[in-house]
């Protein structure tokens, strides 16, 4: 069966891609209890272990579990993880929520939340023959009548993340004198790029990389730090669920740095892929269409939820065009009306460049799966690299045609994702420093576009991840 994970995680080289027998291990301190002396182990019909003292006692013994965590720590395979994203992140977990908060008294009740991005939106939409705007209020239906309390749309919390993006790479730019490694700034809002980046390039490439949170843990901060404090919760009161495109996003949820020590919550307990929210609806015998629409949940009331929105620039947030019309503006002054793309060796790297009396003033970049990559980080090893700003994606299109979106078995795949594509275009964009309540936030919860608080809830930081040497990956 073919791995739902993006290209990037599974080809980061033949050694990252194994069976858990081979390397998968996790390090446990072994307790020695004085004078226990020797013991055997006893192997049951069933699989489980006993430990046989000497004195004829006997011990049920734990099987070792490898966490998502132990396996994001790890330096070895990535998909290996898939069974354990199965249990840990599913539709079966947000089912179990929700039956628990019915057996629940009210105090003891969790309160549920779903954000669903914009491109699992167009991927239904698409399924079930809607329109974008409908299936959003069809779904926020859905989610409420298992037992949701609020569904919120991603979009919003994007306009941060493109915003902070905007504002970062500026700042780059402006400081690129002092600092080798200010540009060219990378994208972040992909977790498979990440994850490859840690993992195969670690300290080199990681200084590229913008700090800026994807859109899902922008959207993590709003619901357990600012709609915690509105609905008067701790974050361990809420449980908060993402509908995406991408199978990687289970892995970006489960990062360390997204979990709250003090309560002991994750800014997002739950993902769901677009193609698990299907399931949902198939075991719950639910016809997308046949529901009534519900009216769509805001986060702030300076936000209007009358309809859904999207950004410009693509499927897979916009990053080039918002930051290259941004970097125009304050940099030179200089409007941009019509973003140009120039493709170069395949529809999936693409330049724009900024000029002025034949001046190349800003040269960015687009660069959507492996292939495509694996050649910017060679240019960049090189030293010939040339651009300024790259939007990076680990799937071959970008995001709207993630591992977790929707596949038709009667309908060309080609044909499936133009479709996607222009439903995901038919919602109103609109530009992030415009949206309503984004300045309120600013100025409320996060105390000004430059505050701790706002590094804190809107940025992240990255990891290098060194290669384990053990005797069991030798090959013979």
């Amino acid at each position: 069966m073919a791995s739902p994970f993006s290209g990037a995680l599974q080809l980061t080289d033949l050694d990252d891609f194994i069976g858990p027998s081979q390397e998968c291990i996790k390090p446990v301190k072994v307790e020695k209890r004085a004078g226990s002396g020797v013991a055997k182990i006893r192997i049951e019909d069933d699989g489980s272990y006993f430990q046989i003292n000497q004195d004829g006692g006997t011990r049920r013994l734990e099987k070792a579990k490898v966490s998502l965590n132990d396996c994001l720590a790890c330096s070895g395979c990535i998909t290996s993880a898939e069974t354990v994203l199965i249990t840990q992140q599913s539709h079966e977990e947000l089912k179990k929520v929700l039956d628990a908060n019915k057996m629940a008294a009210p105090s003891q009740q969790r309160l549920v939340v779903v954000s669903v991005s914009p491109q699992s939106r167009a991927s239904l939409a698409a399924r079930f023959q809607l329109n974008p705007t409908d299936t959003a209020r069809k779904l926020t239906s859905f989610f409420k009548k298992i037992g949701v309390h609020f569904v919120f749309d991603t979009a919003f919390s994007r306009h941060f993340s493109l915003l902070e993006s905007q504002r970062e790479f500026v700042r780059r730019f402006r400081g690129q004198a002092d600092c080798r490694q200010a540009l060219p700034l990378l994208a972040s809002a992909c977790p498979g790029w990440i994850c490859y980046a840690e993992k195969t390039h670690g300290s080199f490439i990681l200084p590229h990389i913008s700090t800026a949170r994807s859109p899902q843990q922008v959207m993590g901060s709003l619901v357990k730090d600012f709609f915690a404090q509105q609905q008067h919760l701790t974050p361990d009161k809420i449980y908060h669920v993402t509908v995406m495109p991408c199978y990687d996003k289970k892995l970006e949820a489960s990062r360390p740095d997204f979990f709250n020590q003090e309560h002991q919550t994750r800014d997002v307990d739950c993902v769901l892929t677009t193609g698990e929210v299907f399931r949902l609806l198939e075991e719950e015998g639910v016809s997308l269409p046949d529901l009534e629409p519900a009216p769509l949940d805001s986060l702030c009331s300076g936000a209007s939820a009358e309809e859904p929105t999207s950004h410009r620039g693509g499927g897979s947030g916009g990053y080039l065009e918002h930051v290259f019309r941004h970097a125009a503006r304050e940099l030179f002054g200089i409007h941009v009306a019509e973003v140009t793309y120039k493709p170069l060796r395949n529809k999936d790297f693409q330049e724009v460049t900024l000029e002025k009396e034949g001046q190349v003033l800003l040269h960015f970049a687009m660069a959507y799966g492996f292939r495509n990559i694996q050649n910017l980080v060679q240019r960049l090893k090189r030293g010939r690299c040339p651009y300024h700003y790259v939007e990076v994606m680990a799937c071959p299109s970008g995001c709207l045609n993630g591992g977790g979106q929707l596949q038709a078995p009667d309908r060309p795949s080609r044909e499936l994702l133009q479709h996607v594509e222009r439903l995901y275009g038919m919602v109103r964009a609109e530009a992030p420093e415009d949206a309503p309540g984004v300045q309120e936030l600013y100025t409320h919860w996060l105390q000004g576009t430059d505050s701790e608080c706002a590094g804190r809830l809107l940025h992240t930081q990255y990891h290098a991840v060194e290669k384990a040497s053990t005797g069991l990956g030798i090959r013979w």
